[in-house]
């Protein structure tokens, strides 16, 4: 390698380190009793457990960026889920994101998933269990059409509302973020039985998954709820106003993240003064 290239990639990897930060260099979770701490945008999480990889109902992809951690509340329901979708014969449930081992901010790719109550499942449930290349390198079915207003029917299979419908039944289960026209489709084909669509919540691209948020766990003393969404199914008019024009902001403004909770500042300067 020329010695100007090998200067880029070295510059580019130096970059790349630098952009982490500080939760993205925990590699371990933070030892004791499980607590979900500060907000779902704005926390961290001490006694993280990892989702076991090997399960005949799941699979968990891009293993090698080690985002697969969570609160225990967090893996039981992967895995009530993932027993109910097969025994329905649904099919394979595809694990994405959850947290990072001390959960924290992202560089990038997420705001949320930093207490360990986010898990990201592709709406996808493959009959053939992928192969180990295929799960490093997941290629995702975007479910929307081009123009954003309707669902693919050739790729839309009634199997993804049924795991829709499982996640959003489950008692621990405050929120589930989906793209607009996914909430479209669900308010169409949904019948009588409509009580679950409330906390199917249209939002930004989601366009192949499902991100399915839990309530705060009763022993988390720190943990920051969300309020519970608003009352009927969702498919009204708030529907509807995602499908309207929206005006770009011509001077958008940056904010600051907020601080962190103290408890986490704290965790943070243990760790990395007794390194």
């Amino acid at each position: 390698m020329k010695k100007w290239m090998l200067g880029i990639v070295t510059l580019l990897a130096a970059s790349s380190a630098m952009a982490l930060t500080p939760w993205q260099k925990i590699d371990h979770p933070v030892a004791g009793n499980p607590q979900a701490i500060g907000g779902f945008s704005n926390g961290c999480i001490v006694g993280a457990q990892p989702l076991p990889l090997n399960s005949p109902d799941y699979q968990v992809m891009r293993t090698d960026q080690r985002r697969y951690f969570g609160h225990p509340d967090l893996l039981a329901f992967i895995q009530r889920l993932s027993a109910q979708a097969h025994q329905k014969a649904l099919g394979t449930v595809l694990i994405g994101d959850m947290g990072m081992p001390a959960g924290g901010r992202f560089s990038s790719g997420h705001a949320s998933h930093q207490s360990g109550l986010d898990v990201d499942i592709w709406l996808q449930l493959p009959r053939q269990r992928w192969t180990a290349q295929q799960l490093l390198k997941p290629q995702p079915i975007d479910l929307v059409s081009a123009d954003g207003k309707q669902v693919v029917d050739r790729q839309w299979q009634p199997q993804i509302e049924s795991l829709i419908k499982i996640a959003a039944q489950d008692s621990e289960v405050t929120r589930i973020f989906v793209n607009p026209a996914i909430k479209l489709r669900l308010c169409q084909d949904a019948g009588a039985d409509r009580n679950w669509l409330h906390k199917v919540r249209p939002w930004f691209a989601h366009r192949a998954h499902m991100h399915v948020r839990l309530r705060c766990p009763a022993s988390s003393l720190e943990c920051q709820d969300q309020d519970a969404p608003p009352a009927g199914d969702g498919c009204g008019a708030e529907l509807a106003s995602w499908f309207k024009p929206h005006q770009p902001n011509v001077n958008p403004v940056k904010t600051e993240p907020p601080p962190l909770p103290p408890s986490c500042q704290a965790l943070l300067d243990n760790h990395f003064v007794n390194r």
